[in-house]
């Protein structure tokens, strides 16, 4: 069923935020009305358990608003506590199937996490003790809205739809799974209002990349629906894989749907190629559509035109610019801006409208996004059949075709009865159809424009809500994009961009959060770059923006790791990850222990034990002898908010280490940390992701600078090296990719103070050439003293492969 609540008017906030400081600031053992002398952190008084079960502690957040993430709208404290448990029963009323399906999916839930399914009864018969699910279409709330009441003798969920019922139904999950664990529970009593802010909340996976499994994707809906995100946004075609059958036309799967990865990744061990395949059958669609769609989720596939159609093209050539074009293009293996377009010929828009057609039948949303980004257009500008079209039509130029081919598709799709979606480049060159919606990706100028003529938009812009960005510059950071987006970065975006008057704002639907998968190979990595930052937005486009508070949420953050942990669903603890600066002194070495955040408190142990939550709380930097085996974890309220990290030195030597993404890139701009194509030890193949390295590299000029290096002593340099393919288009970047000369012999150069002076070292590249994996390369050092910068840069006469550095350390005589 497609959710209700995409076909209406843009949902604001149903009721008015009661502003009570103790549900949304205040320590969460504040609110719980404790006895005068009971320790912070114990239990909440619960009501008698039936002699069934015995009820567990309520954790300090389950008793607490703060245990709900997104935060809802109004919270009202109540007396006592709900005894939640085995014996606890849902009830439902026989002649509401909706409500049935919520409490099915409810008890799935309480299931997973805590062990136990609450059994489904009448609701004619007595609900004391029960959870009542009620749907009442004359409630005077919002369409996706609900009220949450839980008191002593039960909890009742009240909505008018069952997209608002389920919602209520997942907040008291939250509060009933807060604390991860399993067995019984105590849940606060307490009366919850709630709705959300605006009705696109969303998120783009990209599978044309690196294809995830129906399985996978299923994962993904999952934890969408437990943040009240409604809205998939699947991009399904592209230049490096169409990944969607389309029955009239088999070869663009058959085709399109597979490539030759670059580098080492691309052959086995005997040095054959191997081809990378991967897409939906269209029965595996329909299943996925109706998997999002009893999570009230809404799926919005995008099929990428006129550009990013390289993969399309390789199935079938007539599709491109025919009289440019030589032969027919592989699908692609690289990543960036590539320049295949298809033609704009009537050919090419029956086999669109044929292909949209098939599109229209397997998914019931509302809105079909085209793409209509990054539509390079060289190939048109070079072709006299385009040229003599643009003429023909009476066009400007080729912006204005493109313009007009947008119109076209959007005319087609309305006959359907659905919206066209873009990119805001579909705002260029002319008219864009009065009913299309605009993505906003470039920045807020889309948005503004758009708002300014009238069209519904959807915040999603690069940098701020892209979640392939890296979320730290920490060594163990996985692939992705720089600079780094954290996790606050997303909780405090603004959804109305600056310059944005009230008119324009009520055009502004929603938001979604866009990860591209270029540097996210597996499914782990997916994960990673999901979680925290989407539950950030969740509450930017659900909860009013006059409540969010930033140290409140990192609160209810909390008890979702612990439930993420209970789930087995993977995450990012960079925010939280601790980071040690270690500077040589007298005896040993000063240490100096930080957050990302700042939130919770740091413990340590330092013989090499992983601290709990009884190790020593770090307050001032710590004075080590060496050897050293420092280990430190952040903790809050006794939960451990990040893995164990690690600092081990033997020597004073060892705490010079840098790796590649604590150096300082020498330029702004094509900054990537990539994942190595080979494993560290060499290995080809695609059976050992978590053996690869991660590099950070710039794809202009692979440039590194060691700030600061303290030279006093140092007689060697050590240096680890890797390649990498180049398989990136950078389009009209191209001409600037700096290529160093190899003299005589290709070798990572290094010099002093700056980058253009002479090398004071050279290590020969020679070793490394042999290897696909990494590489550790030593040289001398002329004797030096003092701080000074260090800059290496690699000579090889070529940028293909790229060369990066693994780490760097200096190393006294023997």
């Amino acid at each position: 069923m497609k959710p209700r609540s995409l076909v209406a008017p843009p949902v604001r906030t149903a009721f008015v935020h009661a502003g009570l400081a103790c549900a949304l600031v205040l320590a969460t053992t504040a609110c719980e009305r404790k006895p005068a002398g009971e320790p912070a952190g114990a239990a909440t008084q619960a009501a008698p358990a039936a002699p069934a079960a015995q009820p567990r502690a309520a954790h300090p957040s389950a008793a607490h608003p703060s245990a709900i993430l997104p935060r809802p709208a109004k919270f009202v404290p109540g007396q006592g506590a709900f005894a939640f448990g085995p014996q606890t029963a849902v009830a439902v009323a026989v002649d509401q199937p909706g409500a049935r399906r919520v409490g099915e999916f409810f008890a799935q839930r309480v299931l997973a996490v805590r062990g136990f399914a609450p059994k489904l009864q009448d609701r004619a018969g007595d609900a004391k003790g029960a959870v009542e699910l009620a749907l009442d279409p004359k409630l005077p709330i919002g369409e996706e809205a609900y009220v949450l009441d839980i008191g002593q003798d039960g909890a009742k969920i009240s909505a008018r739809s069952e997209a608002g019922l389920f919602y209520g139904a997942v907040s008291l999950w939250q509060l009933a799974s807060a604390d991860g664990a399993q067995g019984a529970t105590a849940i606060a009593a307490q009366r919850i209002e709630d709705a959300p802010a605006y009705r696109w909340r969303g998120l783009m996976l990209d599978v044309a990349r690196h294809f995830r499994s129906v399985e996978e994707v299923k994962a993904v809906l999952d934890q969408m629906a437990l943040l009240k995100l409604n809205t998939f946004h699947w991009h399904l075609t592209d230049d490096q894989g169409w990944r969607i059958e389309i029955k009239k036309y088999p070869r663009l799967t058959e085709v399109g749907g597979c490539r030759v990865r670059a580098g080492a990744n691309g052959r086995d061990a005997q040095g054959k190629s191997v081809q990378y395949c991967g897409f939906y059958t269209q029965e595996q669609i329909r299943d996925v559509v109706a998997y999002a769609a009893a999570r009230h989720i809404n799926v919005v596939p995008e099929i990428e035109m006129p550009g990013h159609a390289q993969a399309a093209i390789a199935a079938y050539p007539a599709l491109g610019v025919g009289d440019v074009l030589k032969q027919a293009p592989a699908v692609s293996s690289d990543w960036g801006v590539h320049t295949y377009l298809f033609n704009p010929q009537d050919q090419t828009f029956a086999f669109l409208s044929d292909v949209l057609d098939e599109v229209v039948a397997l998914f019931p949303s509302k809105y079909i996004h085209i793409g209509g980004d990054e539509a390079a257009k060289d190939q048109w500008q070079l072709s006299p059949t385009v040229r003599a079209k643009i003429k023909s039509l009476g066009l400007k130029d080729e912006a204005a075709l493109q313009s007009w081919f947008v119109g076209r598709i959007g005319a087609h799709l309305q006959t359907r009865g659905r919206v066209l979606v873009g990119w805001d480049e579909i705002l260029e060159g002319g008219t864009l159809p009065a009913s299309a919606t605009v993505m906003s990706w470039r920045g807020d100028a889309g948005a503004l424009e758009a708002t300014r003529k009238g069209h519904d938009v959807i915040l999603a812009p690069d940098r701020k809500l892209y979640l392939d960005y890296a979320q730290s510059d920490r060594d163990d950071e996985p692939s992705g994009r720089f600079p780094v987006t954290g996790l606050r970065a997303f909780y405090e975006f603004p959804m109305t961009p600056p310059g944005m008057d009230a008119q324009q704002a009520a055009h502004v639907i929603g938001a979604q959060g866009n990860l591209w998968t270029e540097h996210k190979r597996s499914f782990e990595q997916v994960q990673r770059a999901l979680h925290p930052r989407l539950d950030a937005l969740a509450e930017v486009v659900w909860s009013p923006a006059q409540g969010r508070d930033w140290n409140d949420f990192q609160r209810r953050l909390v008890s979702q790791l612990e439930r993420y942990k209970a789930l087995k669903v993977g995450f990012s603890d960079a925010a939280y990850a601790v980071d040690f600066k270690a500077e040589p002194g007298a005896g040993g070495a000063q240490v100096t222990l930080s957050t990302q955040t700042g939130f919770g408190e740091i413990r340590y142990r330092t013989d090499g034990g992983e601290p709990d939550a009884s190790s020593p709380v770090y307050s001032q930097p710590l004075q080590a002898a060496l050897p050293l085996d420092l280990v430190a974890t952040a903790f809050f309220d006794g939960h451990a908010l990040s893995a164990p990290r690690r600092l081990q030195a033997k020597t004073a030597a060892d705490l010079s280490e840098r790796g590649s993404a604590r150096l300082k890139a020498c330029r702004e701009g094509y900054n990537l940390r990539l994942e190595d194509d080979a494993t560290r030890d060499g290995r080809v193949g695609d059976d050992g992701d978590g053996a690869r390295a991660a590099l950070t590299a710039n794809l202009i000029d692979p440039c590194w600078i060691y700030p600061g290096a303290k030279l006093d002593g140092v007689a060697t340099l050590r240096a680890t090296v890797g390649q990498v393919p180049y398989n990136f288009q950078l389009w009209h970047d191209t001409d600037q990719i700096v290529t160093r000369k190899a003299q005589p012999d290709a070798a990572l150069e290094v010099r002093l103070n700056d980058c253009k002076s002479a090398p004071i070292a050279r290590l020969p590249l020679q070793p490394a050439l042999a290897s696909d994996g990494l590489t550790v390369l030593e040289a001398p050092l002329p004797k030096l003293s003092g701080s000074h910068d260090l800059c290496f840069v690699f000579a090889s006469g070529k940028h293909d492969p790229l060369w990066a550095l693994d780490r760097v350390s200096l190393r006294p005589a023997p």
